[in-house]
């Protein structure tokens, strides 16, 4: 499944979008948790609360507003290719955060969540006829194809996991 071409999604999702290598996105679905856990799993309760910067996230927060976007943007990618063609609203990422309570949860128990949401996403992928993917509908108010809302899911993984390694970890 080669990459959406810029008609598919709103230029704000490109910089996901060009971070996601080769033209298998179910593939990096698949293989990416791995990579991320084993940044992950080695961290304590405490680092689980880590702030690189008094008014950003906590790491708990940050791998929560990942499981909350991927829940939202799969959501979309269902939606759309089920010929569902009611457009769909934004959601405020730090209102989600704030009301996800990530920092009262365990980074174990977080990290078991974000596994359990990409199997799911995988498998919705997974299944999609050739023609589901290059549907489209609006979200956020813009279009966006089936085949997009895939790459930005990794894309926004790898985004999130980028700022792990170089904000994060490096401050720990």
């Amino acid at each position: 499944m080669a990459a959406p071409d810029s008609s598919e999604y709103a230029p704000y999702y490109g910089k996901y979008i060009t971070l996601v290598a080769g033209d298998n996105v179910v593939a990096a679905l698949e293989d990416q948790p791995r990579q991320t856990l084993a940044l992950l799993s080695g961290l304590s309760e405490e680092q689980g609360d880590f702030r690189y910067a008094p008014d950003k996230w906590s790491i708990k927060e940050m791998l929560g507003h990942v499981i909350d976007a991927e829940r939202v943007f799969s959501y979309r990618a269902l939606r759309f290719a089920r010929h569902d063609g009611t457009p769909l609203a934004s959601f405020e990422q730090d209102d989600y955060v704030r009301a996800g309570g990530f920092g009262d949860r365990r980074l174990v128990d977080l990290i078991e969540e974000f596994v359990a949401v990409r199997r799911a996403t995988v498998w919705l992928f997974r299944t999609l006829s050739p023609d589901a993917w290059m549907r489209r509908g609006v979200a956020s108010g813009n279009p966006v194809s089936v085949r997009a809302v895939a790459y930005i899911v990794a894309g926004h993984e790898l985004h999130h996991r980028a700022v792990l390694q170089e904000k994060y970890l490096a401050a720990l």
